[in-house]
């Protein structure tokens, strides 16, 4: 069954109440500045949608990228491009054309794509940790262990994670009744936002968001730090300069991509539950650069810092 069809059976299995659609505000306290902030927005995310797609062209027509390395870098492009479509031209619409209002279906369709693919992403920067221990620290065994079905399987692995984790909260937010105002005090369908509007118990829903949340993140960036702590007392033991330097070059773009991430994710999710003293257009301003600020700044800071892909990338403008 594909996803569009699953969301459907678990909405049509609830004997509930839900509203035909709900209103989205955007940035509240910020609506009279909507419209000039719809530029910076749609700037950036044009940038993250060409700069995606370039990456991703690039590494398909140069067959001297079909390694390990760039193909989870392929997987990262493509989730960027999602997470990215999935909110930004909603968002536009309502700062530029008043459009405010969502279905019910659409609202539900757009939280599963941003909480999937948000924990799918954090499962790929986790393979692409495991990707440069390997690398580094395990050379010779490198091509042995990451092989094109093990790439398969890592990726199948962060994809069924994400769907597998978000599906439950997503039939329990659509087994609820919604009986007051159906506004949304957001830019997009952020799955505690839209658990506010419930009447009724949603202990349940703020309990599993919240542990599925701490889980994901505690346990993908555990892991990724001993990745680099190990990387790291390996790259420090190196008799040659020039590798040291081309270990921390190659690591720094990893590291700098996963702060990218993680940082933003993390403000934004505390913030929701527990940051009441935070100005809420503080919030959910950073919120929405969650979702364009890391798609925009990760193919620069890959294909800058990665001379095959910045090589291939300035051959083919000299083509053109």
């Amino acid at each position: 069954m594909g996803h569009p069809q699953l969301l459907w059976c678990l909405m049509s299995s609830s004997n509930h109440s839900s509203p035909s659609s709900f209103i989205l505000t955007g940035i509240p306290g910020l609506e009279d500045a909507h419209f000039w902030i719809a530029f910076p927005f749609c700037t950036m995310y044009l940038t993250a949608v060409l700069g995606n797609i370039t990456l991703l062209l690039v590494i398909r027509m140069d067959p001297s990228l079909h390694t390990p390395m760039f193909y989870f870098l392929s997987m990262l492009a493509a989730l960027d491009l999602v997470l990215t479509t999935s909110t930004m031209p909603k968002l536009l619409s309502i700062f530029w054309f008043h459009s405010h209002e969502i279905s019910f279906e659409g609202c539900v369709a757009q939280m599963f794509f941003i909480h999937t693919f948000s924990i799918t992403e954090s499962g790929v920067l986790l393979t692409m940790a495991f990707d440069r221990y390997l690398a580094i620290c395990k050379p010779l065994h490198y091509s042995a262990i990451l092989t094109g079905p093990t790439i398969t399987k890592l990726g199948l692995a962060a994809v069924v994670r994400g769907i597998a984790t978000v599906i439950p909260g997503i039939y329990m937010v659509t087994s609820l009744s919604y009986c007051g105002p159906h506004v949304i005090h957001h830019s997009y369908c952020e799955h505690m936002s839209v658990v506010k509007l419930a009447c009724g118990d949603t202990r349940r829903n703020s309990i599993y968001g919240i542990t599925l949340a701490v889980a994901v993140a505690s346990s993908d960036s555990i892991l990724i730090t001993v990745s680099y702590v190990l990387i790291l007392r390996e790259v420090i033991g190196l008799s040659s300069r020039e590798a040291r330097l081309k270990s921390f070059g190659t690591c720094g773009s990893h590291i700098g991509v996963i702060l990218l991430f993680y940082t933003p994710a993390l403000f934004s999710f505390y913030t929701q539950r527990w940051g009441q003293s935070i100005p809420p257009q503080l919030h959910i301003l950073m919120a929405d650069l969650y979702l364009l600020v890391p798609p925009m700044l990760n193919p620069l800071i890959y294909g800058m810092r990665t001379k095959q892909i910045r090589d291939r990338v300035f051959s083919l403008r000299g083509k053109g």
